[in-house]
């Protein structure tokens, strides 16, 4: 096996990937790290340049589900063409962590948002963006995925400096643990404040709703208005799609920053560590609960129940986490019989082509 690409540990490839997972058809391929993801075709970068790629059919026939396609993070093997002016991705990388979240809408299934990040920057504005429900979805999401949350609240500008500490307060009430970071774009040197997270060779993903200055904060630290943004509507405050794509962007300190789309919808399944560590108070209490299989809804001697009662704990953040673990067990249930009654169609088709075949 050939050595490592220093280009290559430049863009995160790190001893996860190097030591752990390489496979032996390495000695055919070349990795190459996805940067962006469009509708019917990939970005990759190989530490050197930038090469538009397509899968390959093995990819295509045997995917179960849209976490077997590759997505932006995801490091994969490939064959390059013309002069390597284009690739053909063969296989993914296993990933050392997966971003991802409910489709939108009815459909169940699994939405890929980005691979192998260390970091995720969760964005509120500090005006009528602000809240710890929707900040407690997105944790959930990310303490799914193994990756480290840390909160930014941006337009810092807009609050005195005692308004903004009472909303950190407020998150650190419930989460003591996690870092939180005020920060503004309109006030020169503002972005110093996030850049102080910022490690070369690491990989992070800004998320939050639309508005709430992702793509300006992006800007700001490459020090180039590269990418369009928007301004939110004055009679909602409510903000409007800038990206509109998944991309990676190396910036000059050598981190890896991945933008997103803002989420309406952040709907959750199969997330059932991820709501352990985010309601770890919760976790703890059902601990010492009468029944072990407890719902924590209307069983006698339930220490939830009784927290919400004494108010010991929020009764907000109890609701919410119900709400997201009922989402998640009705969704979780809906895909595997979604995946069941595919299962049966596929043997179905095989069984109705056998006789055709038997009949001639």
């Amino acid at each position: 096996m050939t050595d490592f690409s220093k280009k290559l540990e430049l863009l995160g490839f790190d001893g996860f990937f190097q030591y752990k997972n390489i496979p032996e058809s390495l000695e055919q391929l070349e990795i190459a790290r996805v940067t962006a993801v469009h509708k019917d075709s990939y970005t990759i970068n190989n530490g050197d340049i930038n090469v538009l790629a397509e899968l390959a059919g093995k990819i295509i026939y045997s995917a179960a589900s849209p976490v077997d396609y590759p997505t932006v993070g995801d490091w994969v093997l490939v064959n390059f063409f013309d002069d390597k002016t284009f690739a053909i991705i063969h296989e993914v990388l296993p990933r050392k962590s997966l971003l991802k979240r409910k489709t939108p809408g009815k459909k169940i299934d699994f939405q890929l948002i980005a691979a192998n990040i260390d970091v995720a920057f969760i964005v509120q504005s500090l005006n009528e963006n602000f809240n710890i429900r929707r900040l407690e979805r997105y944790l959930v999401m990310v303490n799914e995925s193994n990756i480290r949350p840390i909160v930014l609240l941006s337009k810092s500008d807009l609050l005195c400096e005692e308004e903004i500490d009472n909303r950190i307060n407020e998150i650190h009430k419930l989460m003591p643990n996690i870092v939180v970071q005020p920060f503004s774009n309109k006030i020169e040197f503002g972005s110093k404040n996030v850049e102080k997270f910022l490690n070369p060779r690491h990989t992070y993903c800004l998320l939050g709703s639309s508005g709430v200055g992702k793509t300006t904060l992006l800007n700001n630290l490459i020090r180039e208005a590269l990418f369009d943004t928007k301004t939110v509507r004055e009679k909602d405050n409510k903000g409007r799609h800038a990206t509109t794509y998944r991309q990676l962007i190396q910036l000059e300190c050598g981190a890896m920053l991945i933008d997103t789309p803002g989420m309406r919808e952040l709907g959750n399944f199969s997330v059932e560590s991820g709501l352990d560590e985010t309601f770890a108070e919760i976790t703890q209490l059902a601990k010492t609960c009468r029944f072990r299989n407890c719902s924590h809804i209307h069983e006698k001697d339930c220490a939830v129940l009784n927290a919400v009662k004494d108010a010991q704990l929020s009764e907000k953040r109890y609701k919410n986490y119900i709400k997201m673990k009922k989402e998640s067990i009705f969704n979780e249930m809906s895909y595997l019989e979604k995946k069941q009654k595919d299962r049966q169609f596929g043997k179905f088709c095989k069984t109705v082509m056998k006789n055709k075949a038997n009949r001639k």
